[in-house]
Formats: C-alpha cells, structure tokens, sequence
C-alpha cells in the first residue's frame, strides 16, 4: 500500500472532494517571463502564443527591441515566431479559435490572423468604421468569435471569424447601455446558452449588472455588486463574481439565486478568476492561488512566479515559466484505488497485483475477499488507468485489471483494449515534442479526427500518419497535406528529386488526390512539377481541368477523349475556344482527333456555322461548307427583298449560288451543284411571280406547286415558262394542269385541254379531277374514253351508275371486279340482281 500511499498524499481535499495538481511537463523555452508578455493558451493542450506587453514597461535585457510574436507548444518547445510588424496602436486581445487560428485585434479595430506556424493569414479584416475612429479598449474572447468595447463605450460583436470580412462585414453591434464610464467589468454568455440564440454580454455597473444583447439592455442582479470580476462557468448556467468588498459569489446566470459566497482576505480584485470544471472556483492572486468550492475551506496554493490560468472541460491546466501543471478533482475510479486506507474491491485488487509481484499469498486471499465484486474492480482500475498522465502508473493500473481478468469471465475484453489504444494515443501525443497534454476526457469531446488534424497542422506528418493508422482511419488527408507542405518548404529542391520523394510517399494511399497536390505545386510556381504530378490522377474529372490550368491544353484533350465522357471533352473544347481565337492550331489539334472533332461539328451545326465554315475550309472540305450555306439560305426570310441586295442578287440567292459554285469544285457533287443552280433559278422566278401577282405565296413552294398556283390564278404563260425552264415532262405538265383547272371548276378550259390532243396520261386523270370535284356530268364526258373497260367500271361505279359499271364489267370478264363492284351496290336489290345475272352468264358460282 505504499504506492497508494504516496499517490493519495498528493491530493487537497476540498469538503469531502480530493484535487490533485500534477506537472505535465518542465517548460523547455528558457529565460521566458510571463509576467512581461500577452500569452493566449488554447484550449485542449493547444498551443501557447507569447508577444511581449507594449502595456507594460520593461526590461529588454539583451534581445532585440523588435517585438517578437512566438508560439510554443504546451511544453515549451518553440514551434514558430515572426516580428510583428502591424500597425493600428497597442494589442488589446489575442485569443486562439477552435480551429487553431490565432486572433490578434489592435486599438483601431483591425483584427489580424495567423496560423500555427506564426504566418499571417491575408487579408487583414477590421471590426468596423466605429471601432476605427473610437479605438478598441477591451475584448472578450469565446470559442470562436468576440465581443468588443470601444472607448465610446459601445459593443461590438463577432459572432463567427469566419464570416468577419473587410469593412465590418459579419460585425454585429449590440444595443447601447448609455454608459459614461466604463464598465467594472465584462463577461459573455455564449449564443448556444442563451434562449434568443444571441450573444448576451453582462456589464458590471455600480451595485448592478447590465444584460446587453442585440435587441435591448436589460438590468438584472440589483444590489449584488459592485463586481470587479465575472466569469461564466463552462455551461454557461453559473458566473463566478468578485464583489468591490472581497466576496466571491457564484450566481446562476438568470440572476435568480445565489448558489454560495465566500469571503476573500482581500478586497483586491484576483489577477486571474476561472472555474475548474464545474467543481470549484480559481482565484490568482500575487503569489497565491485559491480554489473555492461551494462547501467547507478553500484550499491553497503558492507560486513564487506568475501563473496562466487556462480552463478545461475537466479542470484547469496552470502555466508557469518553469512548469505545466494540471489541476483537476481526483476521478472516483482513482479515489477508490488510492485514497489512503480504502477496502474497496478495486483497491484490494490493485493490492493483490502488488503481493503477486511479491510472491506473496495474501494476492489470493486479496482475489477470494472480492471475487463477487471483481467485475467492478476490474472497471474502476481500467477507469483509473485512462485519467493518469504517468505512464508508469498507467501500466500498473492495467496490469492490476489484466491481473483480475485471468480469474473472472464476466468482464468484455474489448474495454481493456480500447483503454490501451487510447492511452497509446495519448502517450504519443504528450511527448513533450508534440506538446499536446490531453486528458482522456478532452480527449473524447475533441475527438481523434480533430486531434489528427491539429497534428497536420502542426506539421507532424508523422505522428498524425502513425495514429490514422492505428485507430483505421483514412491517411489521405495526412499525406495531402503533407505532400503540399513538402513542396512549399522545398523551393530549392530540383523538381525531379522532389517528385520522386513525392511520389514514394502518396503512394501509401490508393485513393490519392493527386490533382490537389498538383494544383499547389502550380500555385507554388512550380509548373513542371504539377505537370508530372497530375499524370498520375486516376479519375479525368479531376485531371482535365488541372491540365488546362497549367496549360497542358493537347494532353487535356487527349485525356478527355481517353475518358469517353463527351462532356468531359465539351469542356476542355470551350476552354480552348474562350482561351483563343480559332486558329489553324486549334483546327489541327481537333482535326487528328475524331471525338473532339465530331463534338465540336455538332456543337458548331447549332450554334456557330462562322466557325464551323472557317474549319472546313481549312480542312478542305468545299462541300461541307456548301452544305452549310444552303442550310443557312433557308434561315433568311423567304423574301430575297427583305435584306440587302437586289431581287436577282439577295443574300438569299447569293448563298445558293456560293453553295453551287463549291459543289462545283468537287466532281463528286454535281448532282448538288445543279440542283443549288436549280433553287436558286427558281426563287428568281417565284420571286418575279411575287412581284407581278403582288401575292406572297410562290416563294419556297416546288415547281409542281409554281405551276399549278400559276394555272390556278390564270397565268399560263408563267405556268409554261416554268414548265420549259425546269423541262417539266408532258405527263407531269398534264396532270398538273388538269388538277388544277379542276381545283378552279374551269370545265370548258378542261374540255379544250382534253381535245388539244391525246393526253399522254390518258383521261383517267380527268375522270378522277371531275370525280373528286363533285361533278358527275363532267365525269361523263371522259368515262367513255378510257380504253380499258375495267377502269370504265369502276369510274361509273364511283358516281353511282350501276347499269353502265355492269355492263363494262362484264365487257372485262373480270369475276373479281364483279364481285367488288357488286359489293359496293350490295344496298341497291335491282342493282346487285342485275350484278348476280351477269355472274351467271360468266359462269361465276
């Protein structure tokens, strides 16, 4: 029981609670005086940033007279420093956001970034035109925005740096108290606290508390001040106040009840007040630090230099110039182990292990005193193990619940070794050259995949690798972001050997963005090696564009065509065509490519005939460009004389005939060649109608319709005309003229047509022409011409003569046609007598 005896006499007991304050590292900067500089101290083991105070006078010993902004880890070790060289006035606040930024605001509201590595993130933002003319004179800082006051003694929000932009832009201004001093004192309650969702600012005014928010002010917890000091514990349910006459009360933050008060020594306002979990109350003062709980003495502690308090969800991590200690209340698992005199199951347990190391038989007797509760032992020594810092300790607590194990069966495995992963994970990141000191408690709120990228952050490529490997999860993003950071830190290395050590790394991950790192080897300037990197980017998508942005635009496309995604090919087409004019260049590049150069015929076929033209022809391709022109002829208005140019000579015409003469020049298109020759004749000629009729309605119809519309208004010298100038055959002459007079019931011209002489197309058409108007007498006159007697039938059956169809049926001795044309008369008796009668004669059963 020695060890626990030892362990359990470092604890402070607080009412019935047991603290204990541990050193996490000895700090490893030298000659560092807290007490001269600005420090801001990031939450979860974060990093340590040190500016000396320009509020203070001091002296500068042998360094330089340059302000230095220097960043630490939690152990002291020296990750990065920068001169700081901006302007605006004094530094009034400096705090770290959650994702690691360092946030720097100056007297004229110009809030200045930087990351880990002390490089200022551009641009510079500023908090507003107010905070510029009325300087900045305080800031409180939470999670990842701040309120501000200026000397104006107004108050100015920043809900999210992220969203803060130039000129003031994501700046909130919070309603105004009317104050003609200054506060006491000023706190923050966090929006995800409040039940508007707003940030709420409590002001320490005289006896009172101003509650100011967007929306309005708000007197609340009259008669508890004056506060010299507020702050809002972790759940933003309780504030921790100093009174003006030496009293801590810790108040709900309603302002509805007074959860305990504790009367100080000293009226003086501490240096330094903060919560410790949710447990106790820190109070710093000169050399002193007093923890306060609700119930029974506070207890003490002495520094004999300055301290920095930094609160955790678990506790409070103290820095000092010599030291990083952890103060935290001892976890029930621990108290139960160690505290001295305890029997509890898992302290006879962590006993036994020591009498087994001991060869001693008093492990046995140990294991039968609490065989029913060993169960409970084993979890309380495995608990144990996860809170503990000291390695050593940790070891044994494991082995004291691996010990119990081997004699109970009701306890899962699994628990055992998720507590080893874990404490592996957190041994490795609490040496002191990483300089995280997590808890298992931070541990778990911060979470592995937010840990791994701090460490990336970091540039601890290594460790976060090592880690991702070992908890399963993706090492892509560890090797990215390393790769991006070997470039930029390697400008003086060749790009061959760079690429080669490059690519020996990513190819640790099969799903590698190789794009991305290209992409940041081009924007470090650093072209020929993006050029190589993106060879080796599996999916086009990614590889194409990056290709263009480097210029690779004849690898782009071919690496598009290889894809087979036409909008992939699309893309990289537009590209070229935005980048340059069309030239010969671009033309050859598509032209020895069949997709690219059929993907951009169709696109050009809709969209652009200009460029598709200027293509063709320098490819040679005449008739192409013919085939276009024609094309775009039937785009103008069908009126030559709605554009310039004369009636034989528009830009109508002009098109047709610029499509013949290339027809012309090929010998495989003088089919094409004469008809364009033909068309453009012929829109002449309807053109000439047009204007001599004064009616619209010959252009664009065909040479059947031309005539037939001339007959049909009566001119048959044009109707001839064209007839002769198109060679339009006797037959079609024919049966156009017919139809046509028909169509105007012009009978006699008909007749007269008919006896000019023996139509070549017989008098079939001028029987169908007469029938199909309606006019059965006309029909009479050309029936009895048709030579073939079947024909004759038929025709006298169509206007309802059944004596004449019969007899000319049975001249044909056609029994089909009998039997058809019966069936048509099938309503008539005497008529379909007349029919069976005549079936009769033929012999037709």
């Amino acid at each position: 029981m020695a060890a626990a005896i030892s362990v359990a006499a470092e604890w402070q007991l607080l009412h019935n609670r047991f603290y204990r304050k541990p050193e996490i590292y000895s700090m490893k900067w030298k000659h560092l005086d807290l007490s001269r500089n600005k420090v801001a101290c990031a939450t979860y083991g974060g990093p340590i940033a040190v500016i000396r105070d320009d509020s203070k006078i001091v002296q500068l010993y042998a360094e330089s007279a340059l302000r230095k902004l220097r960043i630490f880890n939690s152990a002291g070790v020296q990750v990065a420093e920068t001169v700081w060289r901006n302007p605006g006035g004094r530094l009034i606040g400096m705090s770290w956001t959650e994702d690691l930024t360092l946030i720097c605001i100056v007297q004229d509201g110009t809030v200045y970034r930087y990351n880990i590595h002390a490089e200022l993130i551009e641009p510079s933002v500023s908090l507003g035109k107010e905070c510029f003319e009325q300087s900045v004179v305080e800031c409180v800082f939470w999670g990842n925005g701040v309120v501000c006051m200026n000397e104006g003694f107004h108050f100015f929000c920043v809900p999210d740096f992220k969203n803060l932009g130039r000129d003031g832009a994501g700046v909130v201004k919070l309603a105004d108290p009317v104050l003609e001093e200054p506060p006491l004192c000023m706190a923050v309650i966090e929006p995800k606290y409040t039940m508007s969702g707003n940030v709420e600012v409590l002001l320490a005014v005289s006896d009172h508390v101003l509650l100011v928010d967007e929306d309005g002010v708000q007197q609340v917890g009259a008669g508890v001040g004056p506060l010299q000091k507020m702050v809002i514990s972790r759940d933003g349910k309780f504030l921790a106040s100093f009174t003006h006459d030496g009293r801590l009360l810790v108040i709900t933050t309603d302002f509805s009840s007074i959860i305990f008060e504790f009367s100080c020594e000293s009226a003086l306002p501490p240096e330094h007040l903060a919560w410790c979990a949710l447990d106790s109350v820190l109070l710093y003062s000169d050399d002193s630090l007093l923890m306060v709980g609700p119930y029974g003495d506070p207890v003490r502690y002495y520094y004999d230099e300055p301290i920095v308090l930094i609160p955790e969800c678990d506790g409070v991590r103290i820095l000092s110039n010599s030291s990083m200690e952890f103060l935290q209340r001892v976890p029930d698992s621990t108290v139960s182990i160690f505290q001295i005199g305890s029997t509890t199951p898992a302290a006879l347990l962590y006993d036994a292990l020591d009498h087994f190391d001991k060869r001693s038989a008093k492990a046995d007797e140990n294991l039968r005193m609490i065989k029913s509760s060993l169960p409970e032992a084993i979890e309380a020594c495995i608990d144990a193990a996860g809170y503990e810092f000291d390695t050593a300790r940790q070891r044994t607590l494991l082995r004291a619940a691996s010990y119990g194990q081997a004699f109970c069966c009701d306890v899962p495995r699994d628990r055992f070794q998720e507590m080893c992963k874990t404490l592996r994970v957190l041994n490795a990141v609490r040496n002191p050259d990483i300089g995280i000191p997590l808890s298992i408690q931070q541990y778990k709120e911060l979470t592995a995949p937010i840990l791994i990228g701090r460490l990336i952050n970091a540039h601890q490529h290594f460790m976060a690798l090592r880690l991702s490997e070992y908890l399963g999860l993706s090492q892509e993003l560890v090797v990215m972001h390393w790769a991006c950071t070997r470039i930029t830190c390697s400008e003086s290395m060749p790009d061959s050997a760079l690429l080669n050590d490059l690519l020996d790394k990513l190819k640790i991950c099969k799903g590698i963005d190789y794009a991305r790192v290209a992409e940041h080897a081009d924007k470090s300037n650093r072209r020929k090696l993006a050029a190589a990197l993106v060879e080796h980017e599996p999916c086009s998508s990614k590889q194409v564009p990056l290709m263009l942005s480097i210029e690779q635009e004849d690898s782009a496309l071919t690496k598009a065509i290889e894809s087979g995604d036409t909008d992939l090919v699309y893309f990289v087409l537009f590209h070229l065509l935005q980048k340059r004019q069309p030239t010969l260049e671009f033309f050859g590049m598509i032209q020895s490519k069949p997709l690219a150069r059929d993907l951009f015929i169709a696109y050009s076929r809709c969209y652009n005939h200009e460029l598709l033209k200027d293509f063709f022809l320098s490819s040679g391709q005449l008739q192409e460009v013919a085939f276009l022109l024609w094309q775009e002829s039937w785009g103008l208005s069908k009126n030559p004389m709605a554009s310039k140019g004369t009636p034989l000579h528009g830009p109508r015409i002009k098109l047709i005939e610029k499509a013949r003469d290339l027809f012309a020049e090929t010998k495989e298109h003088n089919f094409e060649s004469k008809a364009a020759d033909e068309h453009a004749k012929l829109l002449r000629m309807q053109h000439e109608l047009e204007v001599s009729t004064k009616q619209a309605i010959f252009v664009d119809s065909s040479i059947s319709d031309t005539i037939r519309t001339c007959i049909v208004l009566g001119n048959h010298r044009a109707a001839m005309k064209v007839k002769t100038e198109f060679k339009v055959s006797e037959k079609r002459w024919y049966w156009l003229k017919v139809f046509a007079l028909a169509t105007i019931r012009d009978w006699v011209a008909l007749e007269k047509f008919s006896k000019e002489k023996r139509p070549p197309i017989g008098y079939k058409p001028f029987v169908e022409a007469c029938i199909e108007a309606n006019e059965k007498s006309e029909a009479l006159k050309y029936i009895p011409k048709l030579t073939e007697p079947g024909e004759r039938a038929e025709a006298y059956a169509r206007i309802g003569m059944a004596k004449e169809a019969a007899d000319a049926a049975s001249q044909s001795k056609d029994s089909e046609l009998l039997g058809r044309l019966r069936s048509s008369f099938s309503q008539n008796t005497a008529a379909a007598s007349m029919f069976d009668n005549f079936w009769e004669r033929l012999g037709v059963s």
